[in-house]
């Protein structure tokens, strides 16, 4: 049966409560396989079967259990997240701003008279039942729509406790007499309007970095229409049409160029900060900016298929992840309101019957337990670290595909290295040829150019840039065949032809004579890596091929040994070209696995699992795919191929290998804040309700603490943007 994904936007959410009530709505639809959700993103992740489940089924599971809910599309989003905190953030100011005005002064007259006038009571209830029902009404009707779906949230808590002692000030006013609390109502419900407030600022500084990847897509572009320009709305472009991007003009979408040559800043996606120089038949990408210079280039990937908006998704989708070690606290958050509550009961109960203490005392007691029990930092511990972890990682240049990858690169201990394209630049030249049996130069090079034509490895590549830059018309081919890790088949002007590896040729039958054999020997010597030609069964050529390390690939070597990570390589290359490259960016000779054809690379991560090792590879080709999946965590780089990138943990869109030091300290930055976080969540809960349980913690230093304890969790995540 098909699946399918569907995202949605959850409103109404304050705690750990909420998202298991969430969670638990949404798996009771019939044909939903998973549900996960995310308080700090306000979001929900549903994996169902896409014959059975509708949107509209899961989108009344979370109305019927109290929250309001939309369907997330792929689209880029109309209104950017920041737009909304805002909002909200102006919302929540003047009901604080309000709140403290009443508030205020039923504070300083309680302080000023320990046993009221009649006249006193009277204006304390005026100054409190705004700030109680207004104020508070949130609180009430989010109670009231958990009590709708038979359970008890956050707000449950805050409105019984808050409710407990308006109601019994309000008796002593007119029937009872003796003191009120009128003041404890008030200060609660101000100082979690308070809470509130500082969370939604800290929030939205969280999801900033969602922001600025949002805002590097310019809103207009210039289109070319029958020679004349036009400024439209990027949501006007269609693929196919031409655009002109001036300097300092940011690009609108993925594109060709097809004319023009400029400088481009692709640092704001790629973290590469030196200028690409673009010109005629190169790529561009929305979000990078035209530093210098006229481009004209065809749109050919539009909105939501632009890299930049497949870069957003990916972090969202990666935001709204919950980690494992959440399950904790999940498992907690599902008993934990109802457990708060015969906690506060029993409060009551003891104070009272135990105790003998009067009613007043028994009931603030229990309202303290109430308001210090409130879950809210244990529902943002994790997703809020996770929120700010993967969103620096994009900054970066680093996405990762979900939270649980940033729990598994942490102990990773041993990092495996692909040599081309990885360790080096990807971009190897030609730089001599060789023939046999009486072939020509130009004839090889125009054979061998044709049958690469198709090929997506750096070594056909190089041999079809020899051909153009010696200006060799390529014939037609058929029956091409790329053999991952080995070459290419083809037919070209009715030869059978064979390019690539002596693994391939061996594999094929073909044998090298003597005097070819030696040739290759010499070359390899050398440091070049050869690429064999042979026509119809015979050896005519070959290629010898050099790649230079990228810069960063030393350096990143490094860091990571430094980080005490054992590092290998492992390529399909000759041992003698590897090693070379091994010791130029400071891997040991004997930490070299040569001549490893794709599935021996997957086989060579398994034989290090056997060993006990957690592995990290970083590749970037389609012979990269099987150890990428094999590996605890993959990291695909920025120059790597579809195939590469789906298989892959982690994706670098750049080609600085410094990358994969950053994700790895990113994952470690990111799960300490998870543990700390919940580490004070968890605490803050077992030392306060006993505090508040034994009269030591007063109803309003119980909301100022438990208010305070969700704005901390929100900034210690926060300083993960200063981390890395």
């Amino acid at each position: 049966m098909p699946q399918q994904e569907v995202r949605l936007h959850i409103e109404g959410m304050t705690c750990a409560a909420c998202v298991a009530r969430v969670e638990r709505a949404l798996k009771r639809v019939p044909g939903v396989q998973d549900a996960v959700v995310n308080l700090a993103t306000e979001s929900a992740t549903v994996c169902a079967d896409a014959d059975v489940v509708r949107v509209e089924q899961l989108l009344e599971a979370v109305e019927t259990a109290g929250y309001s809910a939309r369907a997330i599309t792929d689209e880029m989003p109309a209104t950017l997240p920041s737009e909304r905190d805002k909002e909200d953030l102006r919302l929540a100011r003047r009901r604080l701003l309000a709140g403290v005005l009443l508030t205020l002064p039923v504070f300083v007259l309680s302080m000023a008279a320990h046993h009221p006038s009649y006249a006193q009571k009277l204006l304390q209830l005026v100054l409190t039942t705004p700030v109680q029902f207004l104020i508070g009404a949130p609180f009430y009707a989010k109670a009231w729509h958990a009590l709708r779906g038979r359970s008890a949230n956050m707000e449950t808590l805050i409105v019984l406790g808050t409710s407990a002692a308006y109601l019994y000030s309000l008796a002593a006013t007119f029937a009872l007499q003796g003191a009120v609390y009128y003041e404890t109502a008030a200060v609660i419900i101000t100082l979690v309007t308070f809470g509130k407030y500082l969370e939604a600022r800290a929030r939205g500084r969280a999801r900033q970095a969602i922001e600025r990847l949002m805002r590097l897509a310019p809103q207009e572009a210039t289109r070319l229409r029958n020679g004349e320009e036009e400024r439209v709305p990027v949501t006007a472009i269609k693929v196919g049409d031409l655009l002109r991007v001036r300097s300092g003009e940011a690009i609108p979408v993925d594109g060709e160029v097809v004319d023009g040559f400029a400088t481009v800043d692709e640092s704001m996606l790629t973290g590469e900060s030196v200028p690409v120089e673009k010109q005629v038949e190169h790529l561009v990408t929305a979000g990078t900016l035209n530093t210098d210079g006229v481009l004209v280039i065809r749109a050919q990937r539009v909105g939501a298929d632009t890299t930049l908006a497949q870069i957003v998704r990916a972090v969202e989708r990666a935001q709204a992840a919950k980690a494992p070690v959440q399950r904790m606290a999940d498992a907690v958050a599902a008993v934990f309101v109802p457990v708060v509550l015969a906690i506060a009961l029993v409060t009551f109960g003891v104070w009272l019957l135990a105790l003998k203490a009067e009613f007043a005392t028994a009931l603030i007691h229990a309202v303290g337990v109430l308001v210090i029990a409130c879950p809210c930092a244990l529902g943002l511990a994790t997703p809020t670290a996770v929120l700010v972890g993967t969103g620096r990682g994009a900054e970066l240049g680093v996405l990762v595909k979900d939270a649980e990858t940033l729990e598994r690169a942490r102990q990773v201990d041993t990092v495996v290295l692909d040599k081309t394209g990885t360790l080096t630049l990807g971009k190897p030249r030609v730089h001599r040829v060789e023939t046999f049996r009486g072939v020509t130069e130009q004839e090889l090079v125009r054979w061998a150019a044709a049958a690469e034509m198709g090929s997506t490895h750096p070594f056909g590549q190089a041999i079809v840039q020899f051909a153009r830059e010696q200006d060799i018309p390529l014939p037609s081919v058929s029956g091409f065949r790329a053999i991952a890790g080995g070459g290419v088949i083809a037919e070209v002007e009715a030869r059978r032809l064979t390019v690539g590896s002596m693994r391939l040729l061996e594999s094929e039958g073909i044998a090298l004579k003597p005097e070819a054999q030696e040739q290759v020997r010499v070359l390899q010597s050398q440091g070049y890596t050869t690429v064999l030609v042979a026509a119809d069964g015979e050896v005519i050529g070959a290629f010898a091929l050099r790649d230079e390390p990228h810069p960063t690939a030393r350096d990143a070597v490094a860091q990571l040994r430094a980080m005490e990570m054992e590092i290998w390589m492992v390529t399909g290359d000759q041992r003698i070209v590897a090693e070379a490259i091994a010791g130029e960016v400071g891997i040991a000779a004997d930490h070299v696995l040569a001549e490893v054809s794709p599935q021996g690379k997957a086989e060579a991560v398994a034989k290090l699992q056997e060993q006990g090792c957690r592995v990290l590879f970083v590749g970037d080709g389609i012979n990269d795919a099987p150890a990428l999946a094999q590996a605890d965590v993959g990291i695909a780089t920025g120059e790597g191929t579809d195939v590469a990138l789906e298989c892959a943990d982690i994706a670098l869109l750049g080609s600085d290998l410094r990358g994969v030091v950053t994700a790895l300290k990113l994952s470690h930055a990111t799960v300490r804040t998870i543990r700390q976080n919940l580490f004070f969540a968890f605490v803050y809960n077992v030392l306060g309700i006993p505090l508040a349980a034994a009269g030591y913690l007063s109803p309003m230093l119980a909301a100022l603490a438990m208010s305070l304890s969700s704005v901390s969790v929100v900034t210690n995540a926060l300083r993960l943007r200063r981390a890395v």
